[in-house]
């Protein structure tokens, strides 16, 4: 018999707009704050469920986190990448959860540690350490690094001196984690600060050695709706600061070369126009949509006051059936990022005197594979660092020749007991309901009979696309008779912006009926036996819309860190997101984008019926979806989940926030945690799962 679970007290609200009236008995788990004593009980007694639920599956995790653990090569170097005259990398050790970063001089010479992340959290007592960011002062003297040991995404900048291995001077406090840059002759550094909402919105100038308070503030984001970062050009001469809000951006440039210089826009914002801008020396680049570019163009811009984009000139036309993305320009060449054909490619571009020459792709063996420009910190050199992946081959850092396309491996990241030839990576199509083709990528052993038990993970949010890669993560799964599929749905940008447009704002719903239609073109092909739907973030929304939708076609759904009380978040502006993302989801104060959130909300489309296993995870210090939309989108879950559903449990982080632990054995372990519930769930040591909803009417509270 299944433990009995917890039940959160209610405390009947009513939320009152448009001429409707929500009831939310929950309301309480986000109005009395996560420091209150009541919510942590709540809390801790969901985890204390979760331990019971668990107990007979433990021997089963361990033997899932000891399969994960054997495909990862503990002692190992990342791929050294050049700033100035040094090579940075990354080093893990046998027995340590966190990386240590370092530096070898280019002339040679053995590496020398700058910061080993055990050490520190060992030494200032925390349970968990990230760092967003590391830039080298332009002589290499000093490294500056952003440290984060909540998980809460505030950031402390700490600057370290080399030579005597000691901090320069105090931490600048309350920094956050989009901004690390430092001026020409390295006497001060440049960060961001964010709102009341974590929203970045300031730029700051700070001069080594002084005071916080005496810090200059550059540039303010007064927009609530639009977010400010900065990063500096290729060539290292311009600090370009970029203020965007969805589908509008405004860039400034800024001399680093001038101490008192002050950012300058380059093209005023105009609604619906997106463009993102490089230093070409004597003239802009651009990336655009402007001009009906909905695919975007590229571009050339003047250096002078009073641009507009007549004043334009062609370096890569529009095509509808190229996507661009991205670019990093080089002294003799210009390397250009997008998607074509529903995968991810690159072009080159020689610099010219004038100009830019033809563009050529840069082509590879596999059918499926997924290519982005890596990190590239020399702006005169003939070979650019990329990353190329697949989903059986594991990641590989190359260096490409910018003249003859040729790629040099310089990485492959080890994976040990894995035998690629054993793997078969597939792609097949599903039918979306208004006719619309969807993507699904497949991975699987050979000897795998179908069909079989599938795990169908998805995203299809903000145009991110879940590319074709590689995850040793996958293994064990796979190793068992499993499928890992991968549903490219409406929402992301796999087949090009189009795709992104067609799952936001009022198409939204596109994303949840794709995501099911690959699920039930698995089911019709043979594929799969059993499904198991994974998503986390928006992912987990779309997992969780899509378990209200059809809750008897999956087995069991994992919905991380979930996005799940969409009405509650997008009314509330003082919360992190909120305001940045109107583009996204819709302003609910407007009926009609209230309407077409109600429509798909999780937590406000519950009602009474027979569902899966569901396997909920949050952070207590997550800033992006705070903890109490899990946690409320349980509880009601709890009143309604009719005799005969599965198996509900709640998971909370109390030392992380949106991506879960940082060391790295305890991420495998909450892994092979969570692939033990799926398991035991498809092997019915879970249950059994109801199928179908019953029609019982509306939640009474």
């Amino acid at each position: 018999m299944a433990p009995t679970p917890p039940r959160a007290a209610k405390k009947p609200v009513t939320h009152s707009l448009h001429g409707e009236d929500r009831p939310d008995s929950y309301h309480w788990l986000k109005t009395q704050g996560r420091a209150d004593p009541e919510v942590r009980a709540y809390l801790n007694a969901e985890n204390a469920h979760l331990g019971e639920v668990m107990a007979p599956l433990r021997e089963m995790q361990r033997a899932l986190s000891q399969d994960l653990l054997s495909h990862v090569q503990e002692r190992d170097e990342g791929a050294p990448v050049r700033e100035g005259d040094w090579l940075y990398l990354t080093r893990t050790e046998e027995g340590r959860a966190h990386p240590l970063l370092l530096r070898r001089p280019v002339s040679g010479g053995g590496a020398k540690v700058l910061l080993d992340l055990n050490l520190l959290a060992e030494r200032e007592g925390h349970a968990n350490v990230w760092v967003y960011a590391a830039r080298p002062s332009p002589d290499g003297r000093l490294w500056a690094y952003l440290l984060d040991v909540t998980g809460q995404e505030v950031f402390e900048l700490r600057v370290l001196d080399t030579q005597t291995g000691e901090l320069a001077e105090p931490p600048l406090t309350g920094v956050n984690g989009w901004t690390l840059d430092w001026g020409a002759d390295g006497s001060h550094l440049f960060y961001g600060r964010d709102d009341g909402t974590q929203r970045p919105s300031e730029l700051w100038r700070h001069t080594l050695g002084g005071p916080q308070d005496a810090d200059e503030l550059l540039y303010q984001e007064n927009d609530p709706t639009f977010r400010a970062v900065a990063h500096l050009s290729e060539n290292g001469e311009t600090l370009l600061v970029v203020s965007g809000a969805g589908v509008t951006a405004e860039w400034h440039d800024l001399d680093v070369r001038e101490p008192g210089g002050r950012p300058r826009v380059i093209l005023p914002r105009e609604r619906g126009v997106e463009y993102a801008v490089t230093d070409g020396g004597d003239h802009w680049l651009a990336l655009t949509n402007q001009g009906g570019a909905t695919e975007f163009r590229l571009v050339r811009l003047p250096k002078r006051e009073g641009l507009t984009w007549e004043d334009a000139g062609g370096v890569l036309s529009h095509d509808p059936a190229r996507y661009l993305t991205g670019m990093h320009l080089f002294a003799s060449h210009l390397l250009v990022s997008g998607r074509q054909s529903g995968f991810t490619r690159l072009w080159v571009l020689p610099r010219m005197a004038g100009g830019y020459g033809e563009a050529r792709r840069v082509e590879f063996s596999e059918a499926s594979y997924t290519v982005r420009i890596g990190p590239n910190h020399v702006f005169g050199t003939a070979a650019a660092r990329i990353a190329y992946t697949s989903l059986t081959r594991p990641a590989e850092d190359r260096d490409l020749d910018l003249n003859t396309l040729e790629t040099t491996l310089v990485k492959a990241t080890p994976v040990p007991n894995y035998d690629p030839a054993r793997y078969v990576a597939e792609q097949s199509w599903g039918t979306a309901p208004d006719g619309e083709r969807v993507p699904v990528s497949l991975v699987r052993r050979r000897d795998t009979g179908l069909p079989a038990p599938t795990l169908l993970y998805g995203y299809g949010s903000y145009g991110y696309p879940t590319d074709p890669e590689f995850r040793p993560t996958r293994l064990p799964l796979l190793d068992r008779g499993w499928v890992w599929a991968i549903a490219h749905i409406r929402g992301g940008s796999e087949l090009g912006r189009r795709w992104y447009d067609a799952g936001r704002l009022g198409h939204k719903m596109n994303t949840f009926t794709d995501f099911l239609a690959a699920a039930e073109h698995l089911k019709a092909e043979g594929v799969a036996s059993d499904l198991v739907a994974m998503g986390s973030s928006a992912g987990g929304l779309l997992t969780a819309a899509a378990v209200n939708l059809r809750p008897g076609l999956f087995r069991a759904a994992f919905v991380g860190v979930p996005f799940v009380d969409v009405l509650s978040t997008m009314l509330d502006a003082s919360i992190p997101l909120t305001t940045g993302e109107y583009d996204e989801w819709g302003n609910p104060g407007d009926p009609d984008a209230y309407a077409t959130m109600r429509g798909y909300s999780p937590y406000d489309n519950l009602v009474p019926g027979t569902y899966p296993h569901l396997f909920v995870s949050t952070g207590l210090n997550d800033p992006r979806v705070a903890y109490w939309e899990p946690a409320k989108y349980v509880a009601r879950l709890r009143d309604l989940a009719a005799p005969g559903s599965g198996v509900l449990v709640l998971k909370t982080n109390f030392g992380a926030g949106h991506g879960g632990s940082s060391g790295r054995y305890d991420a495998l372990n909450e892994e092979a945690e969570e692939y033990a519930f799926a398991l035991a769930a498809v092997e019915g040591r879970l249950g059994e799962v109801g199928r179908g909803t019953q029609d019982v009417g509306e939640e009474r509270q």
